[in-house]
């Protein structure tokens, strides 16, 4: 198995930084996953495509070699649209997500269309379009591929996952917005704006107990103080 960052990501605005107002363009983290299905062909997993499709293929490219072409599987940490700008341009793949975020994401947009109708007023063509995208995502199962499990962190969203990696002497956990950067992980911070902040907190203190590197959701891949014994 190989564990490649495509693109670090970046918050729009960092409050760790004294940041009140958003000054930059978010985007998530970005990373790729080599390694094999359980028939043993090739599996390229793509994770959170955030960056607009050309600039991400070409990032791809640069980082891995591979382009768009060759990715077999997208998995989204959750449905928020940032995390899945350059999803479109990879039709071919399968996608998958959290069952739980799934059914709270086709929730939301049900209660848009029957509000709006409720209302007497045009249903949005965005949220129609998100409806039918959403209809392509797959529930993930537990376990994607040989170590490569599904890692809930409910807390950021309803249905909000990670990836748990496992490797001969580490653990690797490809965290989401369950942490949002290395320094919110290690002041013990999580996303204001959370679905239930509580389930959030509860979500970050697992992270502390198992993993060994975490890939955040706006951030580079970073050691955690568990892996230093501390």
């Amino acid at each position: 198995m190989e564990i490649i960052v495509v693109s670090i990501g970046a918050l729009s605005k960092n409050p760790l930084w004294n940041e009140r107002a958003p000054i930059r363009t978010s985007h998530a983290t970005t990373t790729l996953i080599r390694t094999t299905d359980e028939s043993g062909k090739e599996m390229n997993l793509l994770v959170d495509p955030s960056l607009p499709a050309q600039a991400l293929d070409a990032r791809l490219f640069e980082r891995s070699g591979i382009k768009f072409a060759d990715i077999t599987h997208v998995f989204l940490t959750n449905w928020r649209p940032v995390h899945r700008r350059a999803i479109e341009a990879l039709s071919h793949a399968t996608w998958w997500m959290h069952s739980e975020e799934i059914q709270a994401a086709g929730d939301a947009l049900d209660a848009a269309i029957t509000r709006a109708r409720r209302e007497s007023q045009p249903v949005d063509a965005l949220i129609l379009a998100e409806q039918n995208l959403l209809k392509r995502v797959i529930a993930a199962p537990d376990e994607l591929a040989e170590n490569v499990d599904l890692f809930p962190l409910a807390g950021y969203t309803p249905g909000q996952s990670g990836l748990l990696l496992s490797e001969p002497t580490r653990t690797t956990i490809l965290a989401g917005d369950a942490v949002a950067t290395a320094g919110h992980f290690l002041v013990g911070q999580v996303f204001p704006d959370c679905w239930d902040l509580e389930k959030a907190k509860e979500s970050l203190g697992e992270l502390y107990e198992v993993a060994d590197l975490i890939i955040p959701g706006h951030d580079n891949v970073f050691l955690t103080p568990r892996s230093s014994g501390f």
